[in-house]
């Protein structure tokens, strides 16, 4: 990382979306650390993958000369297990690819969703050739995330189940043998052409397994993405694929607890977080709470998030007093993934296109729920009677007062 003469970062490298001019946390820490000093806090922020620093894995140089050519980042990990008598290692190679927007949002919007096509074709094409079993792009990734405007016009980018985002990726489907998660903005055609926030499911053999349409919207600052769409209407369906059980908990839903833990109830053994998110509004949370439902849940979690500051032609409100603004804030990347052992990936770039791919021995989820007990310790029925009560009109909670609470002395 470049620096001024007197060891300052320049202002152009502050003013890049980075961490005082370095992408990500884990760089900027391992630069300006003593080695004995990274190596410990570097355990405490990402964890131990059965006792050991999480091992990085080299991909083919195809994939990594794609990544040098078109510029984006590509990172590799390997999650172990421990090896078992009965069963064999079930490793499965997924990859997550985080981008900006190609075209400024004024350009036409052919133009901008095309454009965006052909930026994620080679960044694929690396994920293909490293192998890769399952492959998740970002939230809404075929169109600016233009739901801050509340400007109906950005309807437009909506699409069928089987529209030209799913056939564009099918094609990559069948080409590389890879399961792919595509988030879009879906257009129901069959019930009053009512518009979703979806996540289209592609199987290895170019099939469509399912959807799962994004179970929590939001209502805060910008983000009130109900103007568009609403609640989804699909549960929390889990997609047994050739590789492994997967589910889709689609941006806001990582704020629920209920949301992760009902996925894994039905079975998940990998759960993607697909987002779109800025670092004024959620960067504090972003390494916290996908990890923490890895845990809780005894699965994988991958995290995806979009990159970069998308400018809109009109200006708009956030409902909180302040002038209006033309732009989110920044989607500062940093994509990662989270195992049941609490060992989590370094995060890709904050400020750059890429690419991140990740070996994961599933048999870890069955070791971590036999180690730590959550499903057998957990009191299901207690909460379901509670819950049960919570939703009726008439709940009320269960508060003991002390009773010389309000008593004067």
């Amino acid at each position: 990382m470049e620096k001024s003469q007197n060891g300052e970062k320049s202002e152009q490298q502050l003013n890049d979306a980075s961490i005082c001019g370095y992408d990500s946390l884990h760089h900027l820490l391992k630069d300006n650390l003593k080695p004995h000093h990274f190596q410990e806090v570097n355990r405490l922020l990402t964890g131990l993958n059965c006792g050991k620093v999480l091992e990085t894995i080299a991909l083919p140089e195809s994939a990594t000369a794609l990544s040098v050519k078109h510029g984006f980042d590509i990172q590799a990990f390997h999650f172990h297990a421990d090896k078992e008598v009965l069963r064999e290692p079930r490793v499965v190679r997924v990859g997550l690819i985080q981008n900006s927007i190609a075209l400024p949002t004024t350009a036409h919007f052919v133009d901008q969703k095309k454009a965006i096509f052909e930026k994620l074709k080679p960044i694929i094409d690396a994920a293909g050739s490293s192998g890769v079993n399952v492959l998740c792009l970002q939230e809404a990734w075929m169109m600016p995330f233009a739901f801050c405007t509340r400007e109906k016009r950005w309807c437009e980018f909506a699409e069928p189940v089987d529209g030209e985002s799913t056939k564009f990726l099918q094609s990559f489907a069948l080409k590389y043998n890879m399961v792919i998660i595509s988030p879009i903005l879906e257009r129901d055609i069959n019930h009053g052409e009512v518009i979703w926030n979806t996540a289209v499911v592609i199987g290895n053999h170019g099939n469509i397994i399912g959807i799962h349409r994004k179970n929590h919207i939001p209502r805060v600052g910008d983000f009130n993405e109900s103007t568009y769409y609403v609640e989804g209407n699909t549960g929390h369906p889990v997609f047994e694929t050739a590789f492994g059980k997967i589910a889709i908990n689609i941006c806001y839903g990582r704020h629920h607890p209920l949301n992760w833990l009902a996925f894994g109830l039905n079975g998940a053994e990998i759960v993607f977080n697909p987002s779109a998110t800025v670092g004024e509004l959620s960067e504090p949370m972003w390494p916290i709470e996908a990890r923490n439902a890895a845990i809780a849940n005894s699965y994988f979690v991958a995290s995806i998030n979009r990159v970069g500051t998308e400018t809109f032609p009109n200006p708009f409100t956030s409902g909180d007093g302040k002038p209006a603004h033309a732009d989110f804030g920044h989607f500062y990347g940093s994509s990662y993934i989270s195992a049941p052992d609490a060992s989590c990936t370094p995060s890709l770039s904050r400020n750059k296109d890429g690419l991140l791919v990740t070996d994961m021995d599933l048999n870890l989820c069955r070791q971590y729920k036999d180690k730590w007990g959550f499903r057998m310790t957990a009191r299901y029925e207690l909460y379901a009677e509670t819950l049960a009560q919570y939703v009726k009109p008439e709940f009320e909670p269960q508060v003991i007062r002390d009773p010389l609470l309000h008593k004067r002395s």
